[in-house]
């Protein structure tokens, strides 16, 4: 069963921080989410191969390193998963972006799809799936099912903040996926919000209720 790498760097840490406060507006909750997925992203393509090539220097040639061409994919569950792509895209500006839409029942708190779109080559691209929450982690869970059944065999699921409940049941479910989070918090309440968390990542990106 895998188990969560929990980011301890401190400007990420600091921008959790300004993340979870109730009074960041939704400019600048926009702007940390992006910003910490960019961080986050160093680690999360830590293990992209790369290739030796010959290049010329101004002063002479070097045998100097560039990733091999693997394929990547980023797909953000809808909606709140869109605020973390910007960021990883500017470290990858070469991945495919594919789009899973999710959202959770509030009465079952189980997650019902409305919309996948995916590049053509899933199966080929090492896939990072994308969400700022991981609460029950029902929609990760199906997310990440969805996804194999379209062929895709190496899968990362990396969000801000995750629950452990949500670790647990995605890691069960699971256990081929590398769980990605910058803060691990204690608990679920009564309607499946990860406390003390930030409350609703998609309301507090897009500035709706």
């Amino acid at each position: 069963m895998s188990e969560a790498f929990i980011f301890d760097h401190p400007l990420i840490q600091h921008k959790i921080s300004l993340l979870r406060d109730k009074n960041t507006s939704s400019k600048e909750f926009r702007e940390l989410v992006s910003e910490i997925s960019m961080l986050m992203g160093y680690e999360v393509t830590r293990d992209i191969p790369l290739k030796e090539v010959e290049i010329e220097t101004p002063v002479g040639l070097a045998r100097t390193k560039v990733i091999s061409g693997k394929k990547l994919a980023f797909v953000p569950i809808l909606r709140a998963g869109l605020g973390m792509v910007d960021g990883l895209l500017r470290l990858v500006p070469m991945a495919r972006v594919g789009h899973i839409g999710l959202y959770r029942d509030h009465e079952t708190l189980e997650p019902v799809q409305y919309y996948c779109k995916l590049p053509e080559d899933i199966c080929e691209r090492d896939v990072v799936v994308l969400d700022p929450m991981l609460a029950t982690g029902g929609s990760a869970c199906d997310a990440v099912k969805f996804l194999k059944n379209y062929g895709a065999k190496n899968i990362k699921f990396v969000c801000l903040i995750a629950s452990k409940q949500g670790v647990g049941k995605l890691s069960r479910e699971h256990p081929d996926v590398s769980i990605y989070c910058a803060s691990l918090d204690e608990k679920l309440n009564d309607i499946g919000y990860i406390v003390p968390g930030l409350g609703d990542a998609g309301d507090r990106l897009f500035g709706t209720k």
